[in-house]
């Protein structure tokens, strides 16, 4: 080993306090990195291998009744590789010990074997057998939510006939990997469940033999959807087809491509963020560890090393504690990251996992982390090795100093002399406290960033689910009912107002621009569900035209003003040229409003009604349950309160996971810049507090004098932090936006007030132990020149 290998081994173990704080510093920002990208890359791999495996159809569409005849022409249609039609309906369940009622979608299976597509992965139990017409396979987070297991029984209302339906086993499907309801948002398995019957069972029970009413279809490798869907709706027209769509606009993946999509988001956006802080701060702490060194590089200069040598002496002490840090970080990351994982599989219901991270992002994050570390030294090692080793091995020459200014205030006057001492270092030296202020700002940066997703979570919830909304239960009818049904409603127990929405699916076209929606009319006078803008205000209904999201709106790119083609997929199906009337904001979705008795009369239909809004007395909502579990004409019952149960369930498994993440991360990045601040700065002046002893100063004031420094920096920094995650915030909200969520950019004070304590904490942990290692100072040891 050669002297200069042997020096680095010796400056590695004197500095490992401060080689280990930079090390994690690298580590928070390449294990965030690492964890996101892993986690982002196995659930893509498995969401498509779960697709491909269980046969998952690239095209579906619904009609009221069709010809199992249909079927052979459908498998004729140019690019169709395979086909399977089934029937759909929805019934109410009535679960002994519930006393909500429950919504099953009831699904056809053939009663020997799996289907041509869309394949159940059983999971435990066994397969319907044919001739019984009672038996049912369970969604499985329905099973668990509830404690179902094979053979027991429930009730349901199929067609109007109360029936008893033995359970024979449970099944996931990647149709269902959401299994949402209609007109909800987030998965509800205690009230919505996927069940699975034998083909000739259902069939029976709602009078559909040899007929279908939904059709699914896989295609030949490279065929387009786009034109299988307009063949499909030619043959499905005459049957009363509600409009063929592809597999992106599959309520199921629609959803888990939105999830994976804003997880993409966050995994650009925040392992960027922490990799450029980590960098930032990695770069300043061992710019000025490098510096200190200045006499022992005029040293080894004067042995006759060469610059070259010497600067590669120092760039691998560099590549040491940034290479230490991405080990770290790798392992951490790769731990994190199949945790994380693992989260989002039991999110998803994925019967497999692949996770099985390539080498991409342990190599991105090794190549940025270590070009940083070397860019940022590379600076002071330069201005180092081009000295001579006589101009080296001096000191650097002091600062010339002006009297006057700040110190001679009357402020300064007042302070004594280890405030004047601490004063005054800081106005010596502006720049370098400004880039010491800069790093603490930058962590604190981060650590309100990464808390403002609560503030925003819980401000989005106040506006969609309290704001926005005030009824208690949403129901939805299998069929659109005649305006009349308002009533019957109205007379149910404990149902104090009443208040009808019709709900159409829809293409909504702009030139080349097109959008798959429902069209959504609503009373003008609406009171439980109005027209909410996210900006506190209602907005009220035209008598004619659109009322549509801003969200909706920008995809389209049309303003109020502008026309929008609407082609409606139900009924007799017609295209509407509506006008854009006025915008609103919302946080969840991309819906767009209509004047109920405008879209019926467009509609040529009498006046409809398919969803009502319940207004209900708490007190007899038990005796509302039980007369709403008998009637069969329920495709769906939404509770408030419950949705805001769900909504904060699934975004704690997953979205809140990842925050915690980063705020653990962030804590490290607040620690590690302190702590390196601390030692530098001891290191920088040991030698003044070493003579400050001497001449009678006690420990303590030179405790305050080298703390009081690191102190008044990080107090700097705090507000220059407030601000910058003010940024931070802006940037990363912006960027998660997608079609299902808008994350508003929201911070309480409160959060300001954790990321300053969780800083200030961060200071006073570091400047315990650099306190400790103040009290230990060797006076005659730090008073003797390095000669």
């Amino acid at each position: 080993m050669n002297p200069l290998d042997k020096k680095l081994f010796r400056d590695l173990w004197r500095l490992r306090g401060q080689v280990i704080a930079i090390a994690l510093i690298v580590a928070s920002g390449v294990g965030v990195l690492i964890m996101s990208l892993s986690s982002l890359e196995a659930l893509e791999e498995t969401a498509n291998a779960y697709y491909e495996r269980y046969r998952f159809a690239q095209v579906f569409a619904e009609v009221k009744r069709a010809p199992r005849s249909l079927e052979k022409k459908i498998a004729e249609l140019p690019g169709v590789q395979a086909v399977d039609t089934r029937i759909a309906q929805f019934a109410v369940v009535d679960i002994a010990g519930f006393g909500e009622p429950v919504i099953a979608q009831l699904v056809s299976i053939p009663e020997r074997g799996q289907p041509n597509l869309n394949q159940l992965v059983l999971r435990s139990g066994r397969w319907v057998t044919p001739g019984r017409v009672d038996e049912v396979i369970l969604g499985e987070p329905f099973a668990e939510a509830h404690g179902f297991k094979p053979g027991d029984k429930f009730q349901a209302v199929l067609k109007g006939n109360k029936r008893t339906l033995t359970i024979v086993g449970t099944a996931l499907s990647p149709e269902f990997v959401y299994s949402i309801g209609p007109g909800a948002l987030m998965p509800d398995d205690l009230r919505f469940g996927i069940f699975w019957m034998g083909r000739d069972a259902l069939a029976a029970a709602y009078d559909l033999e040899d007929s279908f009413n939904g059709v699914a279809v896989s295609l030949l490798r490279g065929v387009e959807p786009k034109g299988v869907i307009e063949r499909l709706d030619n043959l499905l027209e005459d049957y009363g087809g509600v409009g063929a769509y592809a597999r992106k606009d599959q309520i199921s993946n629609w959803f888990l491509m939105n999830e994976l999509e804003q997880l993409r988001s966050m995994s650009t956006i925040m392992p960027t963020i922490f990799l450029a802080v980590a960098g930032f701060l990695t770069n300043m702490v061992l710019a000025r560890l490098i510096a200190i060194e200045r006499t022992e590089i005029g040293l080894l200069k004067a042995f006759g090393y060469s610059n070259l040598a010497v600067g590669w002496h120092y760039a691998k002490m560099v590549m040491a504690m940034t290479g230490l840090g991405i080990v770290i970080g790798w392992g951490v990351g790769y731990g994190l990251g199949q945790w994380s994982t693992h989260i989002y599989a039991d999110q998803f219901r994925f019967p497999f996992l692949l996770f099985r991270p390539g080498p991409t992002s342990f190599s991105i994050a090794a190549i940025v982390s270590m070009a940083a570390a070397l860019i940022g030294a590379a600076g002071a090692v330069r201005s180092s090795v081009a000295l001579s080793p006589a101009e080296s091995m001096r000191p650097p020459a002091p600062p010339v100093f002006h009297k006057g200014g700040l110190m001679d205030s009357a402020l300064a006057v007042l302070l004594d002399q280890p405030s004047r001492m601490i004063l005054r270092q800081i106005i010596r030296w502006p720049l370098r406290a400004f880039l010491t202020a800069s790093g603490i700002a930058l962590s604190v940066a981060v650590l309100i960033s990464s808390l403002q997703w609560l503030d925003s979570i819980d401000h989005m919830a106040d506006t969609h689910f309290f704001q926005a909304q005030h009824q208690d239960i949403m129901v939805g009818l299998v069929e659109a009912e005649q305006e009349s049904v308002v009533r019957e409603f109205a007379n149910l127990p404990g149902v104090l107002s009443v208040e009808s929405q019709r709900i159409v699916t829809a293409n909504f076209r702009s030139g080349t621009r097109l959008h798959r929606g429902s069209l959504n009319g609503i009373e003008p006078d609406a009171r439980l569900q109005p027209i909410y803008d996210n900006a506190g205000r209602v907005v009220a209904v035209p008598p004619g035209g659109l009322v549509l999201s801003t969200k909706l709106a920008e995809k389209l790119a049309v303003g109020p003003g502008d026309t929008v083609l609407v082609e409606v997929l139900e009924g007799r199906r017609p295209t509407l040229e509506l006008p854009v009337v006025s915008l609103f904001g919302t946080f969840i979705g991309m819906p767009a409003y209509i004047d109920k008795s405008a879209m019926n009369r467009l509609l040529l239909e009498p006046r409809r009604v398919e969803f009502l809004d319940l207004l209900v007395d708490e007190r007899e909502q038990a005796e509302l349950f039980a007369e709403l579990k008998e009637l069969p004409s329920i495709a769906a019952v939404m509770l408030r309160r419950a949705a805001v149960d769900e909504f904060y369930e699934t975004l704690a498994k997953t979205l809140l996971v990842y925050i915690s993440f980063f705020v653990a991360f962030s804590c490290t990045l607040a620690f590690g810049v302190v702590y390196n601040t601390a030692r530098i700065a001891l290191s920088e002046r040991g030698r003044e507090l070493a003579t400050l002893r001497v001449l009678g100063f006690s420990r303590w004031e030179i405790s305050y004098i080298l703390l009081g420094e690191v102190g008044l920096t990080v107090l700097f920094g705090l507000p220059l932090g407030c601000l910058a995650g003010l940024g931070l915030a802006w940037l990363m909200t912006t960027a998660f936006e997608s079609e299902l969520y808008r994350i508003p950019m929201i911070i309480e004070p409160s959060t300001y007030g954790v990321g300053v304590l969780i800083a200030l904490l961060a200071a006073v942990v570091s400047g315990f132990i650099v306190r400790e290692r103040l009290d230990k100072l060797d006076l005659i040891s730090v008073l003797k020149t390095r000669e």
